[in-house]
């Protein structure tokens, strides 16, 4: 990307250095909201460290001069086995966060995927990304809530439905808690003074903040504070949710049907069972159940489990290029990014997201001529890893 602004080339150098970017930029509430997880926050931690559990194993006389990153996915062609993930409030960190992700998506070839608790309806998206995008729903107590979610997915235009099954309770995220940040933001005078310690960030969101709430969940029949309508959303999570609720959701929603946030060999078999076409080994970045394995470590039995009856994505813990290549070694047929997107979107928008996207691409593509692998098959047949 030769006309990305230079200072984001030489300062984010790494998905770390954006992280600690966005840190400088964002109020310690917002940082912190992105940042934390659930409780200690071992299981955020061993997210990224689980990767460091095999070695690359290079075999460089394979002559990888010329390397091909292109991946496919639902008979779709992308740029990179590289998508983004649902992430909540996205429109809290940049103008309009979730749009300008998307169309950083669209201009790096991927997928975007519309998290539920997005500030932008799902509409609104639709009407300004014409790129490949997903829509993330939950099981609710009102099943027919889900329902009326998938039909407005189908209406506008959306390529899969993310069935997204380990938020059925909400976790301790004892960050939130120390800075007194509740979802949505409470625009109290603590919050309002940490605002105001980060000029830069209040300068762009100055015309945003009053419009922040879960644009997905507001009924225009019905006026709701945004305080009453995230105390509603809350009530809706229905730890009681079953296969059966998964049957009720298949059948309603013709489309591509993925379930996010499988960690269990046997539940991913069980998912083949029902109709599902792909799985998304995940546990929720670690911010719902603390001591959660680490996704990487999960993913080699449940590619193992599947049989490649589906495809096996990962998120969770991807910071660099070499990860990406141990996630497709072990059998992922993509990775989700996360945390890192929001990072990019917090420190530049659109242009952010997209140099997220291509510095972890470059490393990948580095990663894959030292290894030896000319394309993303021949990471998945080549035998490059070994366990510590």
């Amino acid at each position: 990307m030769d006309s990305m602004n230079p200072a984001l080339k030489r300062d984010g150098y790494s998905v770390a250095a954006l992280r600690r970017m966005a840190q400088k930029r964002l109020p310690r509430p917002i940082f912190d909201f992105i940042d934390g997880g659930a409780e200690d926050e071992d299981t955020v931690r061993q997210n990224e460290s689980a990767f460091q559990g095999w070695d690359i194993l290079p075999q460089p006389l394979n002559g990888a001069a010329q390397r091909d990153l292109s991946a496919t996915l639902f008979g779709q062609a992308l740029r990179s086995p590289l998508l983004i993930g649902p992430t909540g409030l996205a429109g809290l960190f940049w103008p309009q966060g979730e749009i300008a992700s998307a169309k950083a998506a669209a201009a790096q070839g991927t997928v975007y995927c519309l998290s539920h608790g997005s500030v932008c309806t799902m509409e609104q998206l639709a009407q300004s990304h014409t790129g490949l995008k997903w829509m993330q729903v939950f099981i609710y107590k009102d099943r027919a809530f889900t329902r009326e979610l998938a039909t407005r997915a189908h209406d506008s235009g959306y390529d899969a439905l993310v069935l997204t099954i380990d938020n059925q309770m909400i976790g301790k995220r004892e960050r939130d808690l120390v800075n007194g940040f509740t979802i949505p933001p409470r625009f109290d005078l603590p919050q309002m003074l940490a605002f105001a310690q980060k000029p830069g960030w209040w300068w762009s969101m100055r015309h945003e903040l009053a419009k922040i709430t879960f644009g997905n969940y507001v009924q225009s029949n019905t006026p709701e504070s945004v305080a009453a309508l995230a105390a509603r959303m809350g009530a809706l999570l229905d730890p009681g949710m079953s296969w059966q609720d998964v049957d009720m959701l298949r059948a309603h929603w013709k489309g591509r049907l993925i379930l996010k946030g499988v960690l269990h060999p046997h539940e991913a078999s069980e998912a083949l069972q029902h109709g599902i076409d792909a799985i998304i080994v995940s546990n929720h970045g670690g911010r719902q159940l603390n001591g959660a394995m680490a996704s990487v470590r999960a993913l080699p039995a449940i590619v193992q489990a599947v049989n490649g009856a589906v495809p096996v994505l990962l998120d969770g813990g991807v910071r660099r290029g070499s990860d990406v290549f141990k996630a497709l070694a072990l059998g992922a047929t993509a990775v989700l990014l996360g945390r890192p997107h929001l990072w990019g979107l917090s420190v530049a928008g659109q242009e952010g997201v997209e140099w997220v996207l291509d510095l972890l691409n470059v490393e990948l593509d580095r990663v894959m001529g030292l290894a030896g692998a000319k394309n993303i098959q021949a990471i998945r047949d080549g035998d490059y890893l070994r366990p510590k």
